[in-house]
């Protein structure tokens, strides 16, 4: 154990404690939902929260252990969703006032997992209108916990904030252009996007279909690896699933990055960032290189063309799913939702072909580069996280800033894992990296941001709340 509160302790130490019964899974369910009502009326990160039923759940899992089954490091653990992912009898409003009081009929499969796991679902927590950009009225975009005027990034901000402020030991979130990454970056959380496919999309509120990606936030890279081991692998429901083995991805690996060689492309990587966001960086290199890594210099295809695409191609995807529901409630539709699918409605067949084409090409040149290398360091945002005030309605230039290290690597799919490598001096703000592999290494991106962690204290250390 380490002297954290009980709320901000990694669910490697919580399990230690759950698995030899000095703590219950009632008990530490009963804290948490403590927690979050004296916190959350702060934060605003939850949408829904279910004490009942997170209560019922530990009791049972208590009696479980007490009988000799232990179903793994989350058996008992409280974990939040974010409120795209469907639970049978459970709110599903995803932030859209088209959807206030609509209720789920079935329960998405990474949510059955986690249960399966062991894990308490102990609420749902807020998204952006239609898991885009914006929350819009009467929704309200939770607060961030390293500085309550600060953006919380978008769209699993209910993710990292309830991870962050000590809510939730870890929250399922998603990333369609960027929103583990972004909240990640912004909240001071650890969040993996896996490889497209790596979980099942069943029973999740689609934005993009090719481009949405299923994974968590956490408050270190082992914690992450431990959900995305839950949640991960093939499922019948969702034939688009990847049916390759589940890695461990929580597993204790050591120090040592003797033999890694982690490309750096850095003009991108550090060229028109933030002062800080560039020391991060600098300092994290220097630290990875103490532990064994070898940095190989690299050239990142030009990414400005397939940022641009990307808003063709959710358009057209978001427009494929909203269809006629769009129809019939466009008049409540937020203007940054409405415009994305206007601009998938007015995209012509060969001009989303020729996009299409583009975003290929692009694929094959980072899947190429990324053979030749462990992973890519690059940052998770270019600054710290902006005043909230600023990010109401971004206008192109803001976009294409924090979309310039996220949107790449949902075109083409690969593996990210975002973890924080520093903080800035005035405000306290977490500053954030992000590492890239080639598809299907999550393992290996866990490995060098757990290698990582274990010399540092950036995700140890949590908001005053």
């Amino acid at each position: 154990m380490t002297n954290q509160p009980l709320h901000y302790e990694t669910i490697e130490n919580i399990s230690h404690l759950l698995a030899r019964g000095e703590l219950s899974a009632v008990e530490l369910t009963d804290a948490m939902l403590d927690r979050i009502a004296a916190v959350d009326p702060v934060l605003g990160a939850y949408a829904h929260v279910d004490g009942a039923g997170a209560r019922a759940s530990a009791a049972r899992l208590d009696q479980e252990r007490a009988a000799g089954t232990w179903r793994g490091p989350l058996h008992g653990v409280p974990l939040a969703v974010k409120d795209i992912y469907a639970d049978a009898g459970q709110p599903l409003e995803v932030g859209m006032p088209s959807r206030i009081g609509a209720v789920a009929e079935e329960t998405a499969t990474v949510v059955r997992r986690l249960r399966d796991a062991g894990a308490v679902i102990i609420g749902r927590v807020h998204t952006t209108e239609g898991v885009y950009g914006e929350h819009t009225a009467p929704f309200v975009a939770p607060k961030n916990p390293w500085g309550l005027d600060r953006w919380v990034g978008v769209s699993s901000s209910g993710s990292a904030s309830s991870t962050a402020g000590g809510l939730a030991f870890a929250a399922l979130g998603s990333d369609t252009g960027g929103s583990i990454r972004m909240p990640s970056s912004a909240n001071g959380a650890t969040g993996i996007k896996p490889t497209w496919g790596r979980c099942s999309r069943f029973g999740v509120f689609e934005l993009g279909a090719t481009l949405d990606h299923v994974g968590p936030i956490a408050r270190s890279a082992r914690d992450a690896g431990f959900v995305l081991e839950a949640i991960a692998g093939y499922d019948v429901h969702d034939p688009t699933s990847l049916a390759a083995p589940v890695d461990p991805y929580g597993a204790r690996t050591s120090t040592d990055l003797s033999g890694t060689r982690i490309g750096l492309d850095v003009d991108w990587a550090l060229g028109d960032v933030s002062d800080t966001v560039r020391r991060g960086m600098l300092e994290a290199i220097d630290q990875l290189e103490q532990l064994g890594a070898e940095f190989v210099p690299v050239r990142f295809p030009d990414p400005e063309q397939i940022n641009e695409d990307w808003f063709v191609v959710c358009g057209v995807q978001t427009a494929t799913a909203h269809g006629s529901w769009f129809d019939t409630h466009e008049a409540t539709y937020g203007a940054a939702l409405h415009e994305l699918i206007s601009i998938g409605r007015s995209t012509s067949g060969v001009g989303y072909q020729e996009v299409l084409q583009r975003r290929e090409w692009f694929k094959g040149q980072v899947n190429h580069l990324l053979s030749e290398v462990d992973a890519l360091f690059i940052p998770g945002l270019p600054y710290e996280a902006p005043l909230a005030s600023d990010t109401v309605q971004m206008g192109a230039q803001q976009l294409a800033e924090v979309h310039r290290y996220t949107v790449p690597f949902t075109m083409s799919q690969v593996p990210t894992i975002t973890f924080p490598i520093g903080f800035t001096e005035a405000e306290g703000l977490p500053v954030a990296g992000q590492l890239v592999g080639a598809r299907l290494t999550e393992a290996n991106l866990v490995r060098i941001a757990s290698a990582f962690q274990r010399v540092s204290r950036f995700h140890l250390k949590h908001p005053a709340l």
